[in-house]
């Protein structure tokens, strides 16, 4: 993560150990994909916590921080998480881990 002043609407460091697994996985799979193999300079982490700005605040993409990676960038990666499927699966692990914790099965189709 950055050097920053921490907002308000950052996710914490435990909710981010939960999310980072997956959203590393994926930039993996992105980047061995890539002709070039060249890593991004953004922070996964910076990126998540615009998009909870974004979502907290009510502002458009453009009136990003400038703390924050670039509002170009950050829409890019909201639209392939969204185009790729990321926040769907994030919610189905999320779903299932909370599930666990009530001493439920992961899968409701299980149940």
């Amino acid at each position: 993560m950055s050097e920053r002043k921490p907002y308000p609407s950052d996710i914490s460091d435990a909710r981010w150990a939960l999310i980072e697994p997956t959203l590393t996985a994926w930039r993996q799979a992105r980047l061995d994909r890539r002709p070039t193999g060249q890593p991004d300079s953004v922070q996964l982490r910076d990126v998540f916590n615009a998009m909870l700005y974004v979502n907290r605040t009510g502002i458009a993409w453009k009136y990003l921080p400038h703390d924050f990676p670039s509002y170009n960038t950050v829409c890019a990666y909201y639209a392939a998480w969204r185009d790729e499927g990321i926040f769907a699966q994030l919610n189905y692990e999320l779903t299932g881990l909370a599930r666990v914790k009530e001493g439920r099965t992961a899968d409701r189709r299980r149940a």
